[in-house]
């Protein structure tokens, strides 16, 4: 599985940054140094190629005409609690489905996962559930919710105060480091990298699934 987040292209920065005055301002103060307190909360995404899927009536066969069920997942939204000693995060999403043939009443359950990424690459966790679309006679569609939850240590999802010192630190025109991205450094971003947790929901897919989607 394929797991890079739909996410803006410089989430790697951003993400690590949440707000100093609101959620997600990087605020830079007399044109260098940037202040900015961090959340612990993760970032919340789909990865590619796992946010919809096609059921096929006849194994194998992925023609237009063979097509049985579309499904895709959308209005993803998150809520969080980093008050205490865990990061508690959820995560719920719609999925709407259609289906070509409207005749009789009909379910079709479809499997979804939830997992914790750390650092971009890292599998905390992943959790396996289902959401069931009921089609009833005559219907070509179907809308369903399903969930996802994140437990992340706070002291983990949480930058050292020398890194945060770092990163934040003013600079002056004309000191040697004033150009420098500390976001740039190795150490910098390597802690930034172990603090930096995504909690991602899509169709758990088998490989055909997963090629399926990726050549379209």
């Amino acid at each position: 599985m394929t797991v890079r987040p739909r996410l803006v292209a410089s989430f790697a920065m951003l993400a690590v940054l949440a707000g100093c005055r609101t959620a997600g301002d990087i605020v830079v103060d007399e044109g260098v140094g940037i202040q900015a307190v961090r959340s612990a909360c993760p970032a919340v995404g789909i990865p590619d190629f796992t946010g919809d899927v096609t059921l096929f009536r006849t194994p194998g066969s992925t023609t237009a005409d063979n097509i049985d069920v579309v499904a895709a997942m959308t209005n993803v939204r998150s809520t969080c609690n980093e008050g205490g000693d865990k990061v508690v995060s959820q995560v719920t999403f719609d999925v709407l489905a259609r289906r070509t043939d409207t005749r009789g009443a009909r379910q079709v359950t479809i499997p979804y996962f939830a997992t914790v990424l750390r650092g971009g690459t890292a599998v905390i966790s992943k959790r396996v559930g289902q959401v069931t679309l009921n089609f009833a006679d005559g219907q070509e569609r179907a809308q369903a919710t399903g969930t996802g939850t994140a437990y992340v240590d706070k002291a983990e999802a949480t930058l050292p105060a020398d890194i945060r010192e770092k990163i934040t630190r003013q600079r002056k025109a004309g000191e040697a480091d004033a150009a420098i991205d500390p976001l740039s450094q190795p150490e910098v971003k390597a802690a930034v990298a172990r603090a930096t947790f995504e909690l991602l929901v899509g169709f758990q897919l088998d490989q055909n699934q997963l090629n399926y989607n990726g050549t379209r």
